[in-house]
């Protein structure tokens, strides 16, 4: 739908962008009306996500994701415009106007209803002869009725149309409920159920909406779990199986786990805090989800090779986050499920309380890949080992574990901390000479990040820029004089920016970073915050505006003059028979 700009401007003046920001973003420093923090959006060891507090946006310097407050959320949460808005509005605690029939909005409000009473549907059947299979299933994987229901679970009956011939009985179009993942199309158009003969369990966001399902199959079926497609309310990157139910946990973290029996299992157990992540490894969206939550995860990924690199990545992404890692060691069974099972409850929540920190887990598991009596070997391990307590920022986690690490070795703990500090040193190193090769290309420092929108004549674009700039710090600048058309403009996406703007000055609009997001695509508003970071003195705006306007016409003249000789040139070169 379309918002009207009084809305957006008081929606933003509700929702300030550093108090939004920071319940995502720890902020390490301050320098001027900037914020700064590890940006929530890329992995990066040094602060380069700021947030100006005067101008209400964010960018990272590193990534160049930018906007402002509604353009944040639409990055953090992975909402639409739309959604994003309805998000900030409840947390202002402001009413969202009355809705148009607008496409979007409607066709996610049908997509939810569609899911919401598939899950009817499904659970139907599981409570019914038919599902058969599936209560024989639960009763083998120790699934109680009570449990069952907390978890919305149901059966997916063995036919072609069950769910289809139910849901069309109900008004929903097949191209709906094609669209919500629900049905799948044969190679000659025709509609079918996508799942069949499975163990159904719905996907809740934090919202409490049914936005997708994991089914389990029953039989021989493949794959063994089949997870929802990507539909316009779901995706799976950015949601966890339980995730609604584990962020009522009062265990102060959150446990974290591979598969949906494990979470089931767990939650039935009373560790109410289990999540899973669908059908993938980790993500830096599923993360940040999390650390909404809690500080402090346990993970209990399986005990095989793969469930070990598994945690091994999943501890790169959540430390970054500054989350406090565990990791489960589970001996004797190869998941949550089968440990609890054998051993128990209360021996399962010796091995959480138990559960090593992130560092002694690494430490662990390059140990495990060397024999130590082998010289050979051990000096791998020690090259390996000091390499990883290297990438550690804390210098007293480097000095202790250092130490251990030369205990295990049969070597001088100074030696060991030695060799951390020169690889740290060489870690640093490579970075700023990185950075200095950033810095050292000034033509590259004038292009945006986001190469989508590469500018042909950096120069023009540098004053392009600035005339966007103070059009947006000052519009009264513009009262009385003639400004340069969009077509003036060499780049197309600053042509864009500023005749959203121009016309928004024309006609006596708002301009804020809300009003002007709701008609640029998010690169574009990424751009325009990236345009703002930089310092502009508004006290010399008349001149400045001035300067900008000539050295765009300038630039326009000298192309045109570098034209005409490459034209002339090329006529010379064929009179005298150079050409070919």
């Amino acid at each position: 739908m379309a918002f009207s700009e009084s809305f957006l401007q008081e929606l933003i003046e509700r929702s300030d962008i550093v108090d939004v920001v920071g319940s995502y973003v720890r902020f390490t420093k301050k320098s001027g009306a900037n914020q700064f923090g590890l940006c929530p959006f890329h992995s990066e060891k040094t602060p380069s996500f700021s947030v100006t507090a005067d101008k209400q946006i964010y960018h990272c310097f590193g990534c160049g994701k930018g906007g402002g407050v509604i353009n944040f959320i639409m990055d953090a949460e992975g909402l639409s415009f739309r959604d994003a808005v309805e998000f900030l509005a409840k947390r202002a605690g402001m009413p969202m106007p009355e809705e148009e029939n607008s496409g979007d909005a409607q066709r996610r409000r049908r997509l939810l209803e569609a899911n919401r009473d598939a899950a009817k549907f499904f659970r139907s059947c599981l409570t019914s002869p038919q599902g058969l299979p599936a209560a024989e299933y639960m009763a083998e994987r120790q699934i109680s009725p009570s449990t069952a229901t907390r978890f919305g679970l149901g059966y997916a009956p063995d036919t072609w149309d069950g769910l289809r011939e139910h849901l069309k009985s109900k008004g929903y179009s097949e191209s709906e409920l094609f669209d919500a993942g629900l049905l799948s199309r044969g190679r000659k158009g025709n509609f079918f159920d996508t799942y069949r003969n499975r163990l159904m369990f719905p996907v809740i966001d934090v919202r409490g909406d049914v936005i997708g399902f994991s089914g389990r199959a029953l039989g021989d079926g493949e794959p063994k779990y089949l997870n929802s497609r990507e539909t316009l309310v779901f995706n799976k990157s950015r949601n966890l199986f339980a995730m609604n139910l584990a962020k009522k946990s009062k265990s102060g973290y959150i446990i974290l786990a591979e598969g949906n029996i494990d979470v089931v299992m767990m939650h039935q157990a009373g560790f109410d805090s289990a999540v899973a992540s669908l059908g993938t490894s980790l993500t830096p969206e599923q993360a940040r989800l999390i650390s909404r939550y809690t500080g402090e995860v346990v993970i209990a990924y399986d005990a095989d090779s793969a469930g070990q690199k598994a945690s091994q990545r999943a501890i790169g992404i959540l430390e970054k986050l500054d989350v406090k890692v565990r990791v489960l060691s589970m001996s004797g069974a190869k998941d949550p499920d089968e440990y609890i099972k054998k051993r128990g409850a209360d021996a399962f929540r010796n091995l959480v309380e138990g559960s090593k920190n992130h560092i002694d887990f690494r430490l662990q598991s390059i140990e495990d890949k060397y024999d130590l009596s082998v010289d050979e070997q051990k000096v791998q391990y020690l090259k390996d080992a000091t390499d990883m307590l290297a990438q550690l920022s804390g210098a007293m986690e480097r000095q202790v574990y250092a130490m251990r690490v030369a205990s295990k070795a049969g070597l001088s703990a100074e030696l060991v901390q030695q060799e951390v500090e020169r690889s740290r040193k060489r870690i640093l190193r490579s970075a700023q000479r990185r950075q200095d090769r950033e810095l050292s290309q000034p033509i590259k420092q004038l292009q945006p990040a986001d190469k989508e929108y590469r500018y042909d004549d950096p120069e023009s674009a540098a004053a392009e820029e600035g005339i966007i700039r103070l059009l947006f710090l000052d519009q009264g600048l513009f009262r009385g004089r003639e400004l340069p058309e969009p077509g003036e403009f060499t780049s197309p996406v600053l042509a864009k920016i500023y005749g959203v703007l121009k016309e928004k000055a024309e006609h006596g609009g708002i301009i804020s970073t809300a009003t002007v997001s709701a008609v640029l695509e998010p690169g574009e508003s990424a751009l325009l915050a990236s345009i703002l970071q930089k310092p502009e003195l508004l006290r010399n705006g008349q001149q400045a505006l001035g300067d900008y306007i000539s050295r765009i016409r300038k630039q326009k003249e000298l192309a045109a003059e570098e034209t005409d000789l490459i034209a002339l040139a090329n006529k010379f070169k064929e009179t005298k028979g150079y050409g070919g």
